[in-house]
């Protein structure tokens, strides 16, 4: 993916999905919240990070999240599932930070880091992301605490208080419909930052419906404008159809393994399908003949 569509101005997405499975013996299986599904299943859940440019959009890494309860502390369950000794319980944020620390050790060229809600509303990931100066735009839930003039605000309080001239309509990419466009409006948190950097609360309003709303928090330099910080919200979108490209595509969810290794055999050849055909719709986009090439260059 770096080679054939890095660029500088990228974004990292982080999401997850789930795999519905019948029976308890596929490793990380059990009743659990299921975004496929929009309720509780039995399934399997996998953390991804994805890869956003202009010119194409396709997954760099996975973890399978392991329930603590039912498989991380249950010897027998890991036994069997042959689940290696060092891989212990880590929650789906920490999973995150582990792919996003391998991506930035591998120096893959991206700007900005974003994340639905389970991944905005954890400290831990935004503190770690900010002390190594990586600008995030992160969803958060419309209860998140802020400090605001000395005092703790939910963040739709805080919402709330803005004047009209505060909102401005973005849009910010293509959708099924149409471009998806939105009123969006910021405020400057009082954190402490280094100089030349800041953190805000956005906020995304649904032009339809304005009752609708959802909210970020941001972190970048100061330089950085409500339609930057929107558009890497929006990108956001692009894992979702990622996962429902690789899925009718690929097969990334039609295994049938239960053991940790195969999980992840499985999971990576499917991630390696989709990225290639993403370069070769890329390049077809681009006019050149060969996906799997760069323009001028011979290859397989």
């Amino acid at each position: 993916m770096v080679e054939h569509l890095g660029d500088p101005e990228a974004v990292l997405v982080i999401d997850e999905t789930s795999f519905l499975k019948k029976g308890e013996k596929s490793v990380g299986v059990t009743r659990q919240y299921s975004g496929t599904a929009g309720k509780v299943e039995n399934c399997q859940v996998g953390v991804f990070l994805a890869y956003a440019t202009p010119r194409g959009k396709a997954f760099i890494d996975r973890a399978l999240y392991l329930p603590e309860e039912e498989w991380a502390t249950d010897e027998q369950r890991r036994q069997a599932a042959n689940v290696p000794a060092e891989v212990g319980f880590a929650t789906k944020g920490k999973l995150a930070q582990r792919m996003l620390s391998r991506a930035f050790e591998a120096e893959v060229p991206a700007k900005w880091v974003t994340a639905d809600e389970v991944y905005g509303n954890d400290g831990k990931l935004r503190r770690w992301l900010e002390a190594k100066k990586k600008p995030y735009v992160l969803a958060v839930a419309r209860s998140h605490p802020l400090m605001v003039a000395f005092r703790s605000k939910r963040a739709e309080e805080v919402v709330a208080e803005a004047p009209p001239e505060a909102w401005q309509r973005v849009e910010v990419g293509a959708g099924s419909k149409g471009p998806r466009v939105y009123d969006w409006a910021r405020a400057r948190l009082p954190y402490e930052c280094e100089e030349g950097w800041a953190q805000w609360l956005l906020v995304r309003r649904s032009v339809s419906q304005p009752e609708e709303l959802a909210y970020y928090r941001a972190y970048g330099p100061e330089e950085a404008t409500v339609e930057e910080l929107a558009k890497v919200a929006g990108s956001r979108w692009s894992i979702e159809e990622g996962f429902e490209r690789a899925k009718g595509e690929v097969g990334l969810d039609h295994y049938e393994v239960r053991r940790w290794d195969g999980w992840h055999r499985h999971i990576t050849l499917c991630l390696l399908a989709h990225a290639f055909l993403e370069v070769t719709r890329a390049a077809a986009n681009d006019g050149t003949e060969d996906g799997a090439t760069t323009p001028g260059k011979k290859g397989s």
